[in-house]
Protein backbone atom coordinates (compact mmCIF):
# COMPACT_ATOMS: atom_id res chain seq x y z
CA UNK A 1 0.00 0.00 0.00
CA UNK A 2 1.94 3.33 -1.04
CA UNK A 3 -0.70 5.95 -1.71
CA UNK A 4 -3.30 6.20 1.70
CA UNK A 5 -6.38 4.38 1.26
CA UNK A 6 -9.53 6.41 1.61
CA UNK A 7 -12.79 5.09 3.02
CA UNK A 8 -16.09 5.76 5.25
CA UNK A 9 -15.02 3.84 8.28
CA UNK A 10 -11.93 1.90 9.61
CA UNK A 11 -12.85 -1.37 11.33
CA UNK A 12 -9.49 -2.38 13.57
CA UNK A 13 -9.89 -6.17 14.28
CA UNK A 14 -11.22 -9.03 12.48
CA UNK A 15 -12.60 -11.25 14.42
CA UNK A 16 -16.58 -11.84 14.79
CA UNK A 17 -17.31 -8.29 16.09
CA UNK A 18 -15.14 -6.73 13.70
CA UNK A 19 -16.15 -8.81 11.24
CA UNK A 20 -20.14 -8.28 11.82
CA UNK A 21 -18.84 -4.64 12.14
CA UNK A 22 -17.83 -4.35 8.77
CA UNK A 23 -20.54 -6.18 7.38
CA UNK A 24 -23.44 -4.33 9.13
CA UNK A 25 -21.19 -0.92 7.62
CA UNK A 26 -20.77 -1.90 4.24
CA UNK A 27 -24.25 -3.14 4.03
CA UNK A 28 -25.70 0.08 4.86
CA UNK A 29 -23.62 1.82 2.16
CA UNK A 30 -20.50 2.80 3.87
CA UNK A 31 -17.11 2.23 2.57
CA UNK A 32 -15.48 0.32 4.83
CA UNK A 33 -12.06 -1.05 5.35
CA UNK A 34 -11.59 -4.20 8.00
CA UNK A 35 -7.64 -4.03 9.49
CA UNK A 36 -6.27 -6.83 11.76
CA UNK A 37 -2.67 -7.21 12.95
CA UNK A 38 -2.63 -10.83 11.87
CA UNK A 39 -5.18 -12.92 10.28
CA UNK A 40 -9.09 -13.43 10.42
CA UNK A 41 -10.32 -14.76 13.84
CA UNK A 42 -6.62 -14.77 15.10
CA UNK A 43 -7.57 -13.87 18.57
CA UNK A 44 -10.17 -14.38 21.25
CA UNK A 45 -12.86 -15.70 18.28
CA UNK A 46 -10.68 -18.46 17.14
CA UNK A 47 -10.16 -19.59 20.62
CA UNK A 48 -13.97 -19.53 21.51
CA UNK A 49 -16.38 -22.32 21.27
CA UNK A 50 -18.72 -19.98 18.98
CA UNK A 51 -21.72 -19.64 21.77
CA UNK A 52 -24.72 -18.03 20.65
CA UNK A 53 -26.20 -18.18 23.83
CA UNK A 54 -29.30 -16.13 25.53
CA UNK A 55 -29.72 -18.76 28.84
CA UNK A 56 -26.51 -17.32 30.55
CA UNK A 57 -27.84 -13.55 30.66
CA UNK A 58 -29.69 -12.12 33.44
CA UNK A 59 -32.40 -9.45 32.58
CA UNK A 60 -30.81 -5.71 31.85
CA UNK A 61 -29.05 -4.78 28.87
CA UNK A 62 -26.52 -7.76 27.88
CA UNK A 63 -29.73 -9.70 27.64
CA UNK A 64 -31.65 -7.32 25.49
CA UNK A 65 -28.52 -7.35 23.28
CA UNK A 66 -28.27 -11.28 23.12
CA UNK A 67 -32.27 -11.52 22.18
CA UNK A 68 -31.53 -9.05 18.97
CA UNK A 69 -28.52 -10.40 18.24
CA UNK A 70 -30.33 -13.91 18.31
CA UNK A 71 -33.09 -12.47 15.68
CA UNK A 72 -30.02 -11.04 13.64
CA UNK A 73 -28.06 -14.55 13.33
CA UNK A 74 -31.05 -16.17 12.31
CA UNK A 75 -31.38 -14.13 9.46
CA UNK A 76 -27.60 -13.95 8.55
CA UNK A 77 -28.14 -17.68 8.72
CA UNK A 78 -30.86 -18.04 6.66
CA UNK A 79 -28.86 -16.58 3.60
CA UNK A 80 -28.62 -19.01 0.68
CA UNK A 81 -25.53 -21.08 2.00
CA UNK A 82 -24.62 -19.53 5.50
CA UNK A 83 -26.30 -22.10 7.99
CA UNK A 84 -24.05 -24.41 6.20
CA UNK A 85 -20.86 -22.50 5.80
CA UNK A 86 -20.59 -21.73 9.06
CA UNK A 87 -21.91 -24.68 11.04
CA UNK A 88 -25.18 -22.85 12.69
CA UNK A 89 -27.21 -24.81 14.97
CA UNK A 90 -30.21 -23.82 16.88
CA UNK A 91 -29.38 -26.78 19.26
CA UNK A 92 -30.83 -25.09 22.50
CA UNK A 93 -29.37 -25.25 25.97
CA UNK A 94 -30.31 -27.44 28.93
CA UNK A 95 -29.20 -25.87 31.75
CA UNK A 96 -28.74 -28.56 34.84
CA UNK A 97 -28.92 -28.72 38.73
CA UNK A 98 -27.58 -31.20 40.75
CA UNK A 99 -29.70 -30.24 44.28
CA UNK A 100 -33.34 -29.12 45.15
CA UNK A 101 -31.74 -25.75 46.59
CA UNK A 102 -29.89 -25.39 43.17
CA UNK A 103 -32.80 -25.87 41.00
CA UNK A 104 -34.62 -23.10 43.08
CA UNK A 105 -32.33 -20.56 42.15
CA UNK A 106 -32.15 -21.83 38.65
CA UNK A 107 -36.12 -21.49 38.31
CA UNK A 108 -35.81 -18.23 40.10
CA UNK A 109 -33.48 -16.86 37.54
CA UNK A 110 -35.41 -18.57 34.37
CA UNK A 111 -39.01 -16.75 35.87
CA UNK A 112 -36.99 -13.22 35.39
CA UNK A 113 -35.51 -14.15 31.92
CA UNK A 114 -39.09 -15.24 31.01
CA UNK A 115 -40.19 -11.69 32.08
CA UNK A 116 -37.56 -10.23 29.84
CA UNK A 117 -38.83 -12.43 26.14
CA UNK A 118 -36.56 -15.96 27.07
CA UNK A 119 -38.14 -18.91 26.13
CA UNK A 120 -37.42 -20.53 29.38
CA UNK A 121 -38.90 -24.19 29.54
CA UNK A 122 -38.91 -26.13 33.27
CA UNK A 123 -37.32 -29.58 32.57
CA UNK A 124 -38.60 -32.10 35.86
CA UNK A 125 -35.48 -34.31 37.21
CA UNK A 126 -37.26 -37.83 35.27
CA UNK A 127 -37.13 -35.70 31.72
CA UNK A 128 -34.01 -34.83 31.81
CA UNK A 129 -32.86 -38.53 29.84
CA UNK A 130 -35.48 -37.26 27.03
CA UNK A 131 -33.28 -34.81 26.45
CA UNK A 132 -29.55 -35.79 27.28
CA UNK A 133 -29.88 -39.70 27.48
CA UNK A 134 -26.47 -40.07 28.61
CA UNK A 135 -26.83 -37.16 31.34
CA UNK A 136 -25.43 -38.63 34.79
CA UNK A 137 -28.61 -39.81 36.96
CA UNK A 138 -29.51 -37.92 40.42
CA UNK A 139 -29.69 -34.36 39.17
CA UNK A 140 -32.53 -32.57 40.78
CA UNK A 141 -33.83 -30.77 37.00
CA UNK A 142 -33.28 -28.36 34.90
CA UNK A 143 -34.57 -25.72 32.28
CA UNK A 144 -34.29 -26.00 28.44
CA UNK A 145 -33.51 -22.79 26.35
CA UNK A 146 -34.40 -23.67 22.99
CA UNK A 147 -32.89 -20.49 21.77
CA UNK A 148 -29.58 -21.10 21.94
CA UNK A 149 -27.51 -21.52 18.97
CA UNK A 150 -24.06 -22.46 18.11
CA UNK A 151 -21.91 -21.34 15.09
CA UNK A 152 -18.02 -22.81 14.41
CA UNK A 153 -16.71 -19.12 15.01
CA UNK A 154 -13.06 -19.35 12.81
CA UNK A 155 -15.66 -20.18 9.76
CA UNK A 156 -18.41 -17.73 10.91
CA UNK A 157 -15.90 -14.98 11.36
CA UNK A 158 -14.39 -15.78 7.99
CA UNK A 159 -17.52 -15.85 6.17
CA UNK A 160 -19.12 -12.83 7.81
CA UNK A 161 -15.91 -10.70 6.02
CA UNK A 162 -16.31 -12.81 2.94
CA UNK A 163 -19.67 -11.33 2.50
CA UNK A 164 -18.34 -8.09 3.72
CA UNK A 165 -15.91 -7.95 0.91
CA UNK A 166 -18.43 -9.72 -1.57
CA UNK A 167 -20.24 -5.63 -0.71
CA UNK A 168 -17.32 -3.49 -1.27
CA UNK A 169 -15.33 -3.83 1.89
CA UNK A 170 -11.12 -4.40 2.00
CA UNK A 171 -9.52 -6.29 4.20
CA UNK A 172 -6.12 -5.33 5.25
CA UNK A 173 -4.28 -8.36 7.71
CA UNK A 174 -0.88 -8.51 9.25
CA UNK A 175 -1.00 -4.62 9.58
CA UNK A 176 -0.49 -3.71 13.01
CA UNK A 177 -2.62 0.22 13.53
CA UNK A 178 0.10 1.75 15.14
CA UNK A 179 -1.35 5.26 15.54
CA UNK A 180 -4.67 6.67 15.58
CA UNK A 181 -4.77 9.85 13.34
CA UNK A 182 -6.39 12.77 14.83
CA UNK A 183 -7.32 16.37 13.32
CA UNK A 184 -6.18 19.65 14.88
CA UNK A 185 -9.48 19.89 16.58
CA UNK A 186 -8.82 16.55 18.03
CA UNK A 187 -11.50 14.30 15.70
CA UNK A 188 -10.37 11.16 13.67
CA UNK A 189 -9.12 11.34 10.57
CA UNK A 190 -7.85 7.34 10.23
CA UNK A 191 -5.41 4.49 11.75
CA UNK A 192 -1.55 4.38 10.77
CA UNK A 193 0.15 1.18 9.66
CA UNK A 194 3.26 -0.22 8.73
CA UNK A 195 1.49 -0.36 5.33
CA UNK A 196 0.35 3.27 5.18
CA UNK A 197 -2.35 5.32 6.45
CA UNK A 198 -6.10 4.44 5.95
CA UNK A 199 -7.76 7.74 6.15
CA UNK A 200 -11.35 7.69 7.53
CA UNK A 201 -13.81 9.82 9.28
CA UNK A 202 -14.76 7.29 11.71
CA UNK A 203 -12.43 3.97 13.63
CA UNK A 204 -14.33 1.50 15.05
CA UNK A 205 -12.56 -0.32 17.86
CA UNK A 206 -13.24 -3.91 17.72
CA UNK A 207 -9.79 -4.88 19.02
CA UNK A 208 -10.93 -7.37 21.33
CA UNK A 209 -8.43 -7.69 24.55
CA UNK A 210 -6.44 -5.05 22.75
CA UNK A 211 -9.83 -2.67 23.08
CA UNK A 212 -7.35 -0.65 26.18
CA UNK A 213 -4.65 -0.64 23.83
CA UNK A 214 -6.20 0.70 20.70
CA UNK A 215 -8.14 3.13 22.75
CA UNK A 216 -5.10 4.38 24.18
CA UNK A 217 -3.48 5.34 20.85
CA UNK A 218 -6.54 7.40 20.60
CA UNK A 219 -6.24 9.18 23.91
CA UNK A 220 -8.40 7.50 25.81
CA UNK A 221 -8.62 4.73 28.53
CA UNK A 222 -10.52 1.51 28.66
CA UNK A 223 -10.31 -0.68 31.53
CA UNK A 224 -10.02 -3.63 29.19
CA UNK A 225 -7.78 -6.43 30.52
CA UNK A 226 -7.53 -10.77 29.58
CA UNK A 227 -9.58 -12.98 31.44
CA UNK A 228 -8.18 -16.93 30.32
CA UNK A 229 -10.28 -19.95 29.28
CA UNK A 230 -9.24 -23.51 28.53
CA UNK A 231 -11.53 -25.75 26.37
CA UNK A 232 -10.72 -29.76 25.73
CA UNK A 233 -11.65 -31.40 22.27
CA UNK A 234 -12.45 -35.46 22.82
CA UNK A 235 -12.06 -37.23 19.65
CA UNK A 236 -14.83 -37.36 17.18
CA UNK A 237 -17.79 -38.97 18.53
CA UNK A 238 -21.24 -40.23 17.12
CA UNK A 239 -24.23 -37.55 17.87
CA UNK A 240 -23.96 -37.90 21.51
CA UNK A 241 -24.83 -34.76 23.46
CA UNK A 242 -27.57 -32.92 22.13
CA UNK A 243 -26.99 -29.73 23.50
CA UNK A 244 -25.37 -27.06 24.78
CA UNK A 245 -25.55 -28.69 28.65
CA UNK A 246 -24.09 -27.02 31.34
CA UNK A 247 -23.76 -26.69 35.51
CA UNK A 248 -26.23 -23.89 37.02
CA UNK A 249 -23.00 -22.26 38.70
CA UNK A 250 -21.37 -21.33 35.06
CA UNK A 251 -24.09 -18.32 34.89
CA UNK A 252 -22.49 -16.80 38.28
CA UNK A 253 -18.58 -18.09 37.33
CA UNK A 254 -19.29 -15.21 34.23
CA UNK A 255 -20.49 -12.50 36.04
CA UNK A 256 -18.10 -13.27 39.02
CA UNK A 257 -15.09 -10.15 39.76
CA UNK A 258 -12.76 -12.69 40.90
CA UNK A 259 -9.42 -13.27 39.24
CA UNK A 260 -8.51 -16.55 40.49
CA UNK A 261 -9.55 -19.78 38.90
CA UNK A 262 -13.36 -20.69 38.06
CA UNK A 263 -14.45 -23.97 36.84
CA UNK A 264 -17.92 -24.72 36.28
CA UNK A 265 -18.68 -28.10 33.93
CA UNK A 266 -19.50 -27.31 30.18
CA UNK A 267 -20.33 -29.85 27.81
CA UNK A 268 -21.09 -29.14 23.62
CA UNK A 269 -21.10 -31.83 20.83
CA UNK A 270 -20.15 -30.14 16.89
CA UNK A 271 -20.98 -31.19 13.70
CA UNK A 272 -17.34 -32.44 13.17
CA UNK A 273 -18.13 -34.87 15.85
CA UNK A 274 -15.76 -34.04 18.46
CA UNK A 275 -17.22 -32.83 22.43
CA UNK A 276 -16.15 -29.66 23.55
CA UNK A 277 -15.47 -29.15 27.19
CA UNK A 278 -15.16 -25.92 29.54
CA UNK A 279 -15.45 -23.86 31.28
CA UNK A 280 -12.48 -21.91 32.85
CA UNK A 281 -11.95 -18.69 33.55
CA UNK A 282 -9.03 -16.74 35.66
CA UNK A 283 -7.27 -13.45 35.32
CA UNK A 284 -3.13 -14.38 35.09
CA UNK A 285 -2.21 -11.49 32.42
CA UNK A 286 -1.75 -13.27 28.81
CA UNK A 287 -0.04 -16.04 30.25
CA UNK A 288 -0.31 -18.77 27.26
CA UNK A 289 0.82 -22.08 29.65
CA UNK A 290 -0.69 -24.74 29.77
CA UNK A 291 -2.41 -25.26 33.07
CA UNK A 292 -2.67 -29.61 33.88
CA UNK A 293 -4.86 -28.61 36.99
CA UNK A 294 -7.34 -26.72 35.06
CA UNK A 295 -7.34 -29.77 32.28
CA UNK A 296 -8.07 -31.55 35.02
CA UNK A 297 -11.08 -29.94 36.96
CA UNK A 298 -12.47 -29.63 33.37
CA UNK A 299 -12.56 -32.67 32.81
CA UNK A 300 -13.94 -33.77 36.39
CA UNK A 301 -16.65 -31.49 35.36
CA UNK A 302 -17.48 -33.11 32.07
CA UNK A 303 -17.43 -36.91 33.64
CA UNK A 304 -19.74 -35.66 36.42
CA UNK A 305 -22.40 -34.42 33.74
CA UNK A 306 -21.59 -36.96 31.04
CA UNK A 307 -20.16 -40.44 32.74
CA UNK A 308 -19.60 -42.07 29.45
CA UNK A 309 -16.88 -39.32 29.14
CA UNK A 310 -14.88 -41.56 31.57
CA UNK A 311 -13.89 -43.83 28.17
CA UNK A 312 -13.42 -41.19 25.86
CA UNK A 313 -9.94 -39.91 24.35
CA UNK A 314 -9.31 -35.47 24.75
CA UNK A 315 -7.28 -35.33 21.86
CA UNK A 316 -6.28 -31.78 22.39
CA UNK A 317 -6.62 -28.62 24.90
CA UNK A 318 -6.95 -24.70 23.43
CA UNK A 319 -7.05 -21.74 25.27
CA UNK A 320 -8.08 -18.03 24.92
CA UNK A 321 -8.44 -14.52 26.51
CA UNK A 322 -11.71 -13.04 26.82
CA UNK A 323 -11.90 -9.05 26.34
CA UNK A 324 -13.06 -8.46 30.62
CA UNK A 325 -14.42 -5.35 31.46
CA UNK A 326 -15.06 -4.57 35.26
CA UNK A 327 -19.34 -4.44 35.07
CA UNK A 328 -19.33 -7.31 32.25
CA UNK A 329 -20.70 -5.05 29.79
CA UNK A 330 -18.76 -4.25 26.55
CA UNK A 331 -18.40 -1.38 25.24
CA UNK A 332 -20.77 -0.31 22.29
CA UNK A 333 -20.96 2.89 20.32
CA UNK A 334 -19.12 6.43 19.82
CA UNK A 335 -16.91 7.87 22.48
CA UNK A 336 -18.08 11.82 22.99
CA UNK A 337 -14.17 12.12 24.13
CA UNK A 338 -12.63 11.98 20.31
CA UNK A 339 -15.27 12.59 18.09
CA UNK A 340 -15.30 9.71 14.93
CA UNK A 341 -13.86 6.88 17.83
CA UNK A 342 -16.73 3.82 18.32
CA UNK A 343 -16.01 0.89 20.31
CA UNK A 344 -17.20 -2.42 19.75
CA UNK A 345 -15.30 -4.66 22.55
CA UNK A 346 -15.19 -5.97 25.93
CA UNK A 347 -17.84 -8.62 25.48
CA UNK A 348 -15.91 -11.49 27.38
CA UNK A 349 -16.82 -14.58 26.37
CA UNK A 350 -20.20 -13.28 24.53
CA UNK A 351 -18.76 -11.85 21.64
CA UNK A 352 -19.30 -14.27 19.16
CA UNK A 353 -23.49 -13.89 19.90
CA UNK A 354 -23.28 -10.36 20.08
CA UNK A 355 -21.38 -9.82 17.16
CA UNK A 356 -24.42 -9.34 14.86
CA UNK A 357 -26.48 -6.90 17.00
CA UNK A 358 -23.35 -4.91 17.71
CA UNK A 359 -22.36 -4.22 14.16
CA UNK A 360 -26.40 -3.70 13.67
CA UNK A 361 -26.08 -0.77 16.23
CA UNK A 362 -22.98 0.50 15.44
CA UNK A 363 -23.73 0.84 11.26
CA UNK A 364 -27.09 2.15 12.58
CA UNK A 365 -25.07 4.94 14.69
CA UNK A 366 -22.63 5.39 11.12
CA UNK A 367 -25.35 6.59 9.06
CA UNK A 368 -27.15 8.74 11.64
CA UNK A 369 -29.87 6.70 12.57
CA UNK A 370 -31.21 5.96 15.83
CA UNK A 371 -30.06 2.60 16.84
CA UNK A 372 -32.60 0.44 17.91
CA UNK A 373 -31.52 -0.16 21.49
CA UNK A 374 -30.76 2.16 23.67
CA UNK A 375 -26.63 2.64 23.67
CA UNK A 376 -26.35 4.43 27.04
CA UNK A 377 -25.67 1.53 29.41
CA UNK A 378 -22.73 0.43 27.10
CA UNK A 379 -21.52 3.80 26.66
CA UNK A 380 -17.63 4.12 26.24
CA UNK A 381 -17.30 6.83 29.33
CA UNK A 382 -18.76 5.01 31.82
CA UNK A 383 -15.41 4.43 33.53
CA UNK A 384 -13.08 6.65 35.24
CA UNK A 385 -10.55 8.60 32.97
CA UNK A 386 -7.48 6.37 34.16
CA UNK A 387 -7.29 3.19 36.02
CA UNK A 388 -6.57 4.17 39.97
CA UNK A 389 -2.40 4.60 40.55
CA UNK A 390 -2.23 5.78 37.29
CA UNK A 391 -1.24 3.61 33.99
CA UNK A 392 -1.42 -0.41 34.70
CA UNK A 393 1.42 -1.92 35.44
CA UNK A 394 1.59 -4.48 32.01
CA UNK A 395 5.00 -5.71 33.11
CA UNK A 396 2.89 -8.24 35.70
CA UNK A 397 -0.14 -8.67 33.42
CA UNK A 398 1.62 -9.64 29.92
CA UNK A 399 1.48 -12.82 28.09
CA UNK A 400 3.86 -14.23 30.79
CA UNK A 401 1.76 -13.79 33.72
CA UNK A 402 4.34 -14.20 36.11
CA UNK A 403 4.61 -11.42 38.80
CA UNK A 404 7.76 -9.34 39.02
CA UNK A 405 9.17 -10.62 35.70
CA UNK A 406 9.84 -7.77 33.54
CA UNK A 407 8.29 -7.54 29.90
CA UNK A 408 9.35 -6.34 26.90
CA UNK A 409 7.07 -4.28 24.10
CA UNK A 410 7.63 -5.89 21.09
CA UNK A 411 8.78 -3.69 18.58
CA UNK A 412 5.83 -2.10 16.25
CA UNK A 413 3.16 -3.97 18.39
CA UNK A 414 2.24 -1.40 20.84
CA UNK A 415 0.76 -3.20 23.88
CA UNK A 416 1.71 -6.54 22.86
CA UNK A 417 4.59 -7.85 25.26
CA UNK A 418 7.02 -10.63 24.88
CA UNK A 419 10.10 -11.36 27.98
CA UNK A 420 13.61 -10.67 26.86
CA UNK A 421 14.16 -14.38 25.73
CA UNK A 422 11.02 -14.33 23.32
CA UNK A 423 11.67 -13.61 19.71
CA UNK A 424 8.65 -11.11 19.12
Amino acid sequence: MTKPLTCDVVVVGAGMVGAASALYAVRAGLRVVLVDRGPVAGGTTGAGEGNLLVSDKEPGPELDLALFSARLWDGIAAEPGVARAVEYERKGGLVVASDPRGLTALEGFAEGQRAAGVAAAPVAAGDLHELEPHLARGLAGGVLYPQDAQVMPTLAAAHLVRLARLAGASLLTGSTVTGVLRTASGSVRGVRTPRGDVHAPAVVNAAGTWGGELAALAGVFLPVLPRRGFVLVTEPLPPTVRHKVYAADYVADVASDSAALQTSPVVEGTAGGPVLIGASRERVGFDRSFSLPVARALAAGATRLFPFLEGVRAMRAYLGFRPYLPDHLPVIGPDPRVPGLLHACGHEGAGIGLATGTGHLLAQVLIGRAPDLDLAPFRPDRFPDSPPGGSPDRSAEGPAGLPGERLRESPGRPGEFHRPEDTP
